[in-house]
């Protein structure tokens, strides 16, 4: 959190609030914050016990009192390039009050159907025949900038779930109330994604299914990829 803060201030990165949402963490390290809210003045939402990811996300964008959200995890880096692809999505969102959110990152690729935007920017572009499971993703959990009323529409983050389970859910909400959300194509140049050994990621794994490459295993993928398709097209229909 430090580095990620100190890394705005180095790149002039200025903001009306900033909210951190602290899930139940050791003494020493809620200390720790609060040393920190003297030097970047931030606004620091606790919790006695720990509810998980669902319950520290909504407690923290229910405290934004600002018109927009800019949602980065800690463990995220600015590039030095940032700040002037974030003047232009703040600028596409006070031109275009039809757009819900900008992503500024993805975990392994791009968005599968993108119409040009502008500046680098895209629109992402859900269809039902693309045969590509990442376009289930429009909304996803990484560094993005969304309006503050994001719940009214969309409503609020599932609690007591996997964090992924989540993200998931909130995701088939975005294409089912038709969010409409931009994607900076070259989504790899914005952020660095940063994990020290000292403080490890604790998010579970993802298989990487490119790394095993055997008919076997070809051939369950593609029945899988297939199944998820199915399963995910259907929740857009249906999941409540």
């Amino acid at each position: 959190m430090e580095r990620l803060l100190a890394t705005f201030r180095s790149l002039n990165c200025r903001f009306d609030d900033i909210v951190v949402a602290d899930d139940a963490s050791k003494p020493e390290h809620i200390e720790k914050l609060k040393s920190l809210q003297s030097e970047y003045n931030f606004r620091l939402i606790t919790s006695p016990v720990n509810k998980g990811l669902g319950n520290n996300l909504n407690k923290g964008q229910d405290a934004v009192t600002t018109k927009y959200t800019l949602y980065v995890q800690e463990d995220f880096v600015p590039a030095a390039i940032f700040p002037a692809h974030f003047k232009d999505a703040l600028q596409f969102m006070n031109e275009d009050d039809s757009l819900d959110y900008i992503r500024f990152w993805a975990l392994a690729d791009s968005y599968p159907n993108l119409k040009p935007y502008k500046k680098g920017f895209s629109e992402m572009v859900f269809s039902y025949w693309s045969m590509n499971h990442f376009k289930f993703y429009q909304y996803t959990d990484t560094p993005h900038i969304r309006r503050s009323n994001f719940f009214e529409k969309f409503g609020r983050y599932k609690e007591g779930i996997y964090g992924d389970l989540m993200d998931y859910k909130m995701a088939i909400s975005f294409l089912q109330k038709k969010g409409k959300g931009l994607f900076y194509e070259e989504y790899t140049t914005l952020f660095g994604h940063e994990n020290s050994p000292d403080e490890p990621s604790t998010m579970r794994p993802l298989i990487n299914w490119r790394q095993k490459r055997n008919f076997f295993m070809d051939l369950l993928r593609n029945v899988y990829l297939k199944y998820k398709l199915i399963k995910c097209t259907l929740d857009i229909k249906f999941m409540r």
